[in-house]
């Protein structure tokens, strides 16, 4: 049997001597495994859709539980990535937490265009900014989603320093403190990205993306190894 899918490289390994398993994210069909032959030789026609950041539609044969890549058409395979540190760790913590997400025979449209999107926006940009909408939209997918409204706790606006409540993804006022301190730029930067504020402050985007990696590392018990060497950039 054979189908086509739009889907996004998440990550490929080199197997044998000229050959590559890979892990797509689709639309209906969640996270597929699939072996693609002979990508490694010079010349091979199909290269291309096993690099980072791949985003094409895939032809794949299915036989006995396993699938092959017979064919791919390329839709985008945001090359401006691969040429900037930053937006290299940043686009590789898209995949990475895609594939941390999303499971096999899962509905992941949402997640799909979100990841497209995302990678689009970082194309030629600050990375940061696309990468906490992003992990927000991720996180809120996969059922703990981020709040920044008044304090959930006493019900009152928030200024100055909040405090961050890692169970429930809520910020939470000076008075009630519950949870770990987080600067007024975090809760901006957050916000804004909700786009239920403005455009967040100059260092906003970056504590943003500090809590968000341990607010995923908390839910998930698992490292966003990409995002944690962005975080690691001067």
């Amino acid at each position: 049997m054979e189908f086509k899918a739009d889907a996004l490289l998440l990550r490929a390994v080199d197997y044998g001597e000229y050959d590559r398993m890979v892990t797509l994210l689709t639309a209906e069909r969640g996270k597929i495994g699939a072996g693609m032959k002979g990508v490694r030789r010079a010349g091979a026609k199909l290269a291309f859709a096993s690099s980072p950041f791949c985003f094409a539609e895939y032809v794949l044969a299915a036989r006995g539980g396993r699938y092959t890549v017979t064919q791919a058409y390329l839709h985008d395979g945001f090359y401006d990535l691969r040429t900037d540190l930053a937006a290299f760790y940043a686009a590789a913590a898209v995949t990475e937490a895609c594939d941390l997400f999303a499971y096999e025979g899962m509905e992941c449209g949402p997640l799909l265009v979100s990841a497209v999107e995302a990678l689009g926006a970082m194309c030629g940009n600050d990375p940061r900014p696309p990468l906490v909408r992003f992990l927000l939209e991720a996180v809120a997918l996969a059922g703990y989603p981020v709040h920044a409204e008044d304090c959930p706790s006493c019900g009152k606006k928030m200024t100055g320093i909040r405090y961050f409540d890692f169970s429930s993804g809520a910020f939470n006022c000076a008075d009630c403190a519950i949870g770990a301190k987080a600067s007024e730029s975090t809760y901006l930067a957050v916000r804004a990205a909700l786009k239920k504020g403005p455009e967040a402050p100059p260092d906003g985007n970056l504590r943003a993306l500090r809590l968000l990696n341990t607010y995923i590392a908390f839910q998930t018990d698992s490292e966003l190894r990409s995002l944690s060497e962005l975080l690691r950039l001067p």
